[in-house]
C-alpha cells in the first residue's frame, strides 16, 4: 500500500499556524513580487478566486470581500514543510517528497505493527496538526496514481475526516466513478479533449481500457503504466534519495522582477544571484550538479509574440556545488539565449543531475589537493555568510551595477510576514 500525504492550502496554513485569527476567514498567498495568487483558504475559493489569477485583476472583489493577503514566505513555507516531512520519516520507511507539500509513503508491511492503516493515518493527521498546526489529508491504495486519487476525494468529502483508504475492490470502483478523467494523475487538458471526444469522462471508465488501447491513445507505455495503476496493479515505486535523507533531487532560484530589466549587466547579475543562492542550498545538502538550466522571460502580457522564455541547458563535464564555476557556466548560457533590446520580467536558475559532494569524479587536470582547496574556500564563505548573515559575502558579478540603487531582480512583498523558525530577530514573544 502506498499513501499520499497533502497538506492543505499549504502556504495558506503556514499563515494561519502563527496567527489563529484567520482560521475561518478568506485568505491568499501571493507568488513573487507579489503577482498571482498561489495559495487560497477554502474560504477565499468559495468567493470565486482562482489559482494562479493575477493580483491586480481580483484587488477589487479582495478588498471588497476583506480577503486578507500575504506575499509569499518561502522561507517559513521552507522550514514548515521539512517539519512535516522529518516527522513522517519517522513513522514510515520510506518516504518519497513529491513538493513542499506533499509526500509519497510506503506503507507495506506497516499494517502488521499498527494495525489498520486508517487508523495510523489518522493518527498521523493528528500529530501532524499537533506538531506544526499544518492540517493533511492522506489517501491509501494499492497504486500511487489511486493514492493521489484517494487524496482528491479525502480533501473533498467532510465525512471521511481527511482519510480514505481504498482497501477492497468495492472501494477502489467507487473512488474511480468518483473522479472525472481531467483529475486523474497524468492526464492533462489534451488527453482530456481527447477522452472526452471517445466517451470517457471518469476514471472508472479510463480503468475498463486495455493495455493495448492505452499504448496507442495515451502515449504508449506511460499511458498503459497509468492505466494499469487505476487497475490496481503498481508500476511506479518510491523514488526517495539514495541515501535515504531528504534531499532534493533538482534546485531552482527563479524570480519576477520588481521592475522590467533590459541591461544586460543587470540581467548577468541576476541570474549570477540566483546562481549563487542554489549553490549555496547545493552545499547545504552536501550535493552537486551536473546539469545547469538558466532562463529569461519577457511579459507574457505585454505586445511581444512568443516565445516569450528562453532558456538553455548545460551539462557540465564535471558535477560541482562550486559557486564560481557555477557563475562561469552561467554566464555562458545566458549568452546564448540573451536578445539585445529585449526588455525581461523573469529569470531563474535550476540545478539538476544532483549527486553526493566528494563522490563525483574530477577534471582530468585537476589534482585532489585544488579539488580540496575549492571546497574549503565555499564552506568558509557560507560559514562567514551564516554567522553575520545572509549575502555578507557575494561575488561582485552577482551585484548591481549601481549598489546604491534599488536591486532590480528583488521582487515587491509588501505584506511578507516574518520567518518565525528560522531568524532569531523574527522569533515570536509571548508576554503572560
Amino acid at each position: 500500500m502506498f499513501a499520499l500525504v497533502d497538506c492543505n492550502n499549504f502556504y495558506v496554513s503556514c499563515e494561519r499556524a502563527f496567527q489563529p485569527r484567520l482560521e475561518g476567514k478568506p485568505v491568499v498567498v501571493l507568488s513573487n513580487n507579489d503577482g498571482c495568487l498561489i495559495s487560497r483558504s477554502a474560504e477565499a475559493k468559495a468567493l470565486g478566486l482562482r489559482m494562479g489569477e493575477p493580483y491586480f485583476k481580483v484587488k477589487d472583489l479582495i478588498q471588497r470581500h476583506e480577503v486578507r493577503v500575504f506575499s509569499s514566505n518561502y522561507a517559513l513555507y521552507g522550514d514548515m514543510s521539512a517539519r512535516v516531512m522529518h516527522y513522517l520519516s519517522s513513522v514510515v520507511p520510506e518516504v518519497e517528497v513529491y513538493s513542499i507539500d506533499e509526500a509519497f509513503l510506503d506503507l507495506h508491511g506497516m499494517g502488521r505493527y499498527h494495525g489498520d492503516l486508517a487508523t495510523l493515518a489518522a493518527t498521523m493527521r493528528y500529530q501532524i496538526r499537533k506538531r506544526t498546526h499544518i492540517p493533511v489529508c492522506i489517501g491509501i491504495a494499492p497504486t500511487k496514481t489511486l493514492a493521489k486519487l484517494a487524496n482528491r476525494l479525502a480533501k473533498k468529502s467532510p465525512l471521511l475526516n481527511g482519510v480514505l483508504h481504498l482497501d477492497t475492490p468495492e472501494r477502489v470502483q467507487w473512488a474511480l466513478e468518483q473522479t472525472p478523467v481531467e483529475d486523474v494523475w497524468g492526464i492533462g487538458g489534451q488527453y482530456t479533449q481527447k477522452l472526452y471526444s471517445q466517451g470517457i469522462s471518469t476514471a472508472a471508465q479510463l480503468a475498463a481500457m486495455s493495455e493495448g488501447w492505452a499504448r496507442k491513445q495515451l502515449g504508449g507505455v506511460v499511458g498503459a503504466r497509468l492505466v494499469r495503476e487505476l487497475q490496481g496493479t503498481p508500476c511506479h515505486g518510491l523514488a526517495p534519495s539514495e541515501d535515504g535523507s531528504l534531499s532534493r533531487k533538482s534546485i531552482a532560484c527563479t524570480r519576477t522582477f520588481a521592475q522590467p530589466v533590459s541591461a544586460f549587466t543587470d540581467v548577468v547579475a541576476a541570474v549570477a544571484y540566483f546562481a549563487s543562492r542554489a549553490a549555496e542550498k547545493l552545499r547545504r545538502q552536501q550535493s552537486a550538479a551536473n546539469t545547469l538550466t538558466v532562463f529569461i522571460s519577457k511579459n507574457r502580457f505585454g505586445t511581444e509574440p512568443p516565445p516569450h522564455t528562453r532558456s538553455s541547458v548545460l551539462t557540465l563535464p564535471v558535477a560541482t556545488s562550486d559557486t564560481v564555476e557555477l557563475l562561469r557556466y552561467t554566464r555562458t548560457a545566458l549568452k546564448r539565449i540573451w536578445e539585445p533590446g529585449a526588455v525581461y520580467r523573469k529569470a531563474g536558475v535550476i540545478l539538476d543531475g544532483l549527486e553526493t559532494a566528494g563522490q563525483q569524479q574530477l577534471l582530468l587536470f585537476e589534482s585532489n589537493e585544488q579539488a580540496e582547496r575549492r571546497a574549503k574556500l565555499m564552506s568558509d564563505l557560507d560559514r562567514l555568510n551564516e554567522r553575520f548573515g545572509k549575502n555578507t559575502v557575494q561575488f561582485a558579478v552577482a551585484l548591481p551595477a549601481n549598489i546604491h540603487a534599488q536591486v532590480p531582480w528583488v521582487g515587491q512583498s509588501q505584506w511578507r510576514t516574518p520567518a518565525y523558525t528560522t531568524c532569531w530577530d523574527d522569533l515570536l514573544f509571548i508576554r503572560a
